[in-house]
């Protein structure tokens, strides 16, 4: 469990290092068809919401919880949610207090909890595992993204 709860933790520094060193000018730029850093930020926000409701589910009701899932990609290109548009800094608040808030319950579980699923509307069984995987690569995975862009 240790190792489980210092990969988290690493990541969200990985990622909270590479946004703290962005300037106002790195905010908008990007690849073509690829995200700018604003845009990850944005969207590293609302995936880290989502993930801060869907481990409490699988914790607390994981016998037939239902993990929905949700289209990046329409949320990136709304306008009212404003990715493209919106300041980054209430977006960097809610990512980095809902993974210290996560890494709170990472730390409080157990092994057997590693096996409390639920069921993902996209992928299938989702367990706790599964989450703690995808949310220690999903930072790393977009950090990596915003170095690209400013490559």
């Amino acid at each position: 469990m240790e190792d489980f709860v210092a990969e988290y933790e690493a990541s969200t520094k990985f990622v909270a290092d590479i946004i703290a060193d962005l300037s106002p000018e790195d905010l908008d730029k990007h690849h073509e068809d690829e995200w700018s850093p604003r845009q990850v930020i944005h969207h590293l926000a609302d995936s880290e919401a989502q993930s801060y409701a869907r481990l409490r589910r699988l914790v607390a009701e994981p016998e037939g919880t239902l993990i929905q899932g949700y289209d990046e990609g329409a949320w990136a290109s709304n306008e009212i949610l404003g990715y493209t548009k919106l300041p980054v800094e209430n977006s960097i608040a809610v990512l980095l207090a809902v993974r210290a808030a996560s890494l709170d319950i990472l730390k409080r579980l157990k092994e057997s909890d590693l096996s409390k699923a639920g069921v993902h509307s996209e992928s299938g069984e989702y367990s706790v595992a599964k989450w703690i995987k995808v949310y220690s690569n999903h930072p790393r995975d977009h950090g990596n993204q915003i170095k690209e862009a400013l490559a």
